[in-house]
């Protein structure tokens, strides 16, 4: 079971992603040249550090938001509980078996 140090580093990884995703191409610009002024960068490597890193927060958002789907997958999956994609495909069998049996009956 996850302790609190594993808590605190998936609230961080989480808030570090929001703040990613939330990065308007204003905003970027603007840290950008932050960056620049205070880091002794050129402009353009700034801007290109930013827009790496962005886009690397971005990526990991995304496989953070995979993991936790997954992860809550396999718990319903153990807890014997149906997805709703499981659901539906078991409706769709149902509904095809019975219009082969109405077939069958004419």
């Amino acid at each position: 079971m996850a302790g609190p140090a594993d808590d605190d580093g998936f609230e961080k990884l989480a808030l570090a992603a929001l703040g990613a995703v939330s990065l308007t191409a204003e905003r970027a610009d603007q840290l950008a040249d932050a960056l620049a002024e205070k880091g002794g960068l050129r402009r353009e490597e700034a801007r290109t550090l930013v827009r790496d890193l962005t886009a690397r927060w971005r990526g990991d958002a995304q496989r953070l938001g995979e993991q936790a789907g997954e992860g809550l997958a396999g718990l319903f999956h153990q807890l014997g509980l149906v997805t709703r994609e499981d659901f539906d495909e078991l409706e769709l069998r149902v509904a095809q078996l019975e219009h082969r049996l109405r077939l069958l009956e004419q």
